[in-house]
């Protein structure tokens, strides 16, 4: 049993020197693992420190050679700003000199005059100020009374010859035609029976007829258009004799066609008696329009011959575009005649012309002779003058008479708008509206609500007007047939 504890005491103590033998070792090991760990950071290290200090040796021999190179250019800089003293300090010595001079001979100077500096400078400068100014004073209002003078009369002189160029004949405007009748026998047949050739010939032409005069018949209608075209469609038909509805129509849209005609020659000749051709055939026909047109009274195609010849001799005088001038008084009112859209005659101008693509040096004038905006050129002013000269002499318009348009072709226009209306005539200054409606269209109940509508719509339109508007709704059927032979 003792020997066996013993045996046992043995093998664990050989075992506790193999654990301390192998303890030893790998402390051994770690120590020298560390040593040579060590031994490769102070070599990496002494390495770094190498570089770092070559590095910073670098650096100090380059502030070393800035230093020097600032230092060179310091003494350079010191020696300029020696020099520079040098010469300064030369100059204020000259400059002493020469003042001490200056004052030794200014004393001599005052000893001989007997004055002062002061005394001397005020004398002379009196003596030139009082001169001048009396000089100075003449040749001014002498170049005012002269320029003053000078303009007013080439002012004058420029308008009244002008004016020479654009004198042409005045017509007078007129709101009735009068035809003579052969004999009494012809209002009876004008009339026809039940008044059906009078009411178709009324609705044909949109004009008022007035028989009561004896002899004569009186044609009445504001558009001078209309009137012309009736005055010569009743002068065909007494001449022709067959006095009846279809006729009558028939003549009407002959006479029409040749009245468009005329139209189309009157805006020729208006171009022409102003130096001004080859214009696009809508613009041609709708300046013929003038013929029939008044503004204010005064008949446009007057107005703008005459405005035109004023605006070419200002044109020729200030040395203006001719042309540009020539263009813009012959159309500046051409709005006016537009009759198929709505707005002022200036922006109706503008769109027809820009839609033509006239210069915009002429589209100018139009759209400024009313002054809505800015005279973008000489020559529109010249238009917008021009058009005041020739508007404005005496007798030349009448107010009134364009305000008593606007208001009949406001009745109209309110029918006008009404769907299924084939034509509305105005009549009798206004106080009767006739509306031909197309019966395919309207019946005979609607016609009647037309009629009411029509009323209350001018009510509304016109707070006060004098006397009443009678509203006539025509709708006519007829039927027709034709035989092969």
């Amino acid at each position: 049993m003792l020997q066996k504890f013993f045996k046992k005491f043995l093998s664990i103590k050989q075992d506790r020197e193999n654990l301390l033998n192998t303890a030893k070792i790998q402390a051994e090991e770690i120590i020298i693992k560390a040593r040579n760990e060590a031994l490769k950071f102070k070599v990496e290290s002494e390495r770094k420190a190498g570089e770092t200090a070559t590095a910073a040796l670098e650096v100090e021999k380059r502030l070393s050679k800035r230093e020097e190179q600032l230092e060179e250019k310091e003494n350079f800089a010191n020696r300029e700003k020696q020099s520079a003293l040098d010469t300064k300090n030369f100059y204020e010595k000259l400059k002493k000199e020469l003042e001490e001079k200056k004052t030794e001979m200014l004393a001599k100077l005052e000893k001989i005059a007997k004055m002062t500096k002061d005394e001397a400078k005020d004398l002379l400068l009196r003596g030139w100020e009082d001169k001048l100014k009396e000089e100075i004073a003449k040749k001014i209002k002498a170049a005012e009374e002269e320029i003053k003078s000078t303009a007013d009369d080439k002012a004058k002189s420029i308008l009244v010859d002008a004016m020479r160029y654009g004198a042409v004949d005045y017509t007078a405007e007129y709101t009735l035609s009068v035809i003579n009748l052969p004999s009494e026998d012809f209002k009876g047949r004008i009339i026809g029976k039940d008044g059906r050739n009078i009411r178709a010939f009324e609705i044909a032409t949109g004009v008022d007829v007035d028989l009561e005069e004896e002899g004569v018949i009186r044609l009445s209608s504001f558009d001078a258009a209309r009137r012309e075209i009736a005055r010569l469609s009743l002068e065909k038909l007494i001449k022709d004799g067959r006095i009846q509805p279809q006729r009558i129509e028939e003549i009407v849209k002959k006479t029409k066609e040749d009245v468009d005609k005329d139209i189309f020659k009157a805006g020729e000749d208006l171009a022409h008696r102003v130096g001004v051709f080859n214009l696009p055939s809508e613009i041609t026909q709708t300046l013929g329009r003038f013929k029939y047109r008044y503004s204010y009274g005064q008949n446009m195609i007057v107005h703008t011959l005459e405005e035109t010849k004023i605006g070419i001799a200002l044109a020729h005088e200030l040395g203006a575009d001719v042309n540009v001038v020539k263009l813009g008084c012959l159309l500046h009112d051409i709005g006016k005649v537009v009759t198929d859209k709505e707005g002022s005659h200036v922006d109706l101008g503008v769109e027809l012309l820009n839609k033509h693509r006239f210069p915009q040096t002429v589209v100018g004038c139009v759209a400024a002779h009313h002054e809505d905006i800015p005279f973008p050129s000489i020559e529109a002013i010249i238009v917008y003058i021009s058009d005041a000269v020739s508007g404005g002499r005496p007798g030349a318009r009448h107010e009134d008479f364009e305000e008593y348009l606007k208001r009949i072709k406001t009745i109209e226009e309110v029918a006008k708008a009404k769907k299924g209306v084939r034509e509305a005539y105005a009549l009798q200054a206004g106080r009767e509206l006739r509306v031909v409606v197309r019966p395919d269209e309207i019946t005979d109940d609607e016609a009647t609500v037309m009629a009411e509508k029509i009323r209350e719509e001018l009510e509304s339109k016109f707070d006060v007007f004098p006397g009443q508007i009678k509203v006539t709704i025509i709708r006519e059927t007829r039927a027709e047939a034709t035989t092969k032979i």
